[in-house]
């Protein structure tokens, strides 16, 4: 779905165009549960939102470790890339929450399998908690055709 962006967020570039947004959804990756997208694509760039190791079949928080949930992570943000016509390789900022800072390393193993060759920039913040419990949440940017 696209539609114009407000005036808040101004005219097209020097074309007098408005840019327009297109907002991403597939269900290979879990529905949002609230009032956001799963990404949002606008002037070549795809923004996606958090990802948390929801399996998009069941919606529920997988069983596992830092590292099984960084994969699962990284597989759904891998799906609402190419949803949005994009990919892992397109990548140019990631940022990383993890609820226990002593699990970076093997969250980092996982990460580099997805991202190493690419080496997006990235930011990693420790936080008090994510949503039902999940140990890792990550949101990327990318470049989108």
């Amino acid at each position: 779905m696209s539609f114009p962006l407000s005036p808040l967020w101004g005219e097209g570039q020097g074309d007098g165009q408005q840019m327009r947004r297109e907002m991403i959804q597939t269900d290979k990756a879990p529905r949002a549960i609230g009032p956001y997208a799963q990404a949002v694509k606008i002037d070549g760039f795809l923004f996606t939102s958090g990802q948390i190791a929801l399996d998009p079949a069941t919606g529920k928080l997988i069983d596992g470790d830092i590292s099984a949930q960084t994969r699962r992570v990284l597989e759904n943000l891998k799906a609402v890339l190419e949803a949005g016509g994009s990919s892992l390789d397109r990548v140019v900022k990631a940022t990383v929450y993890l609820t226990d800072l002593s699990t970076f390393s093997k969250m980092n193993e996982v990460y580099a399998e997805y991202l190493g060759q690419v080496k997006p920039a990235r930011s990693t913040v420790g936080v008090a908690s994510l949503p039902l419990g999940a140990s890792v949440e990550i949101d990327l940017t990318a470049l989108a055709s």
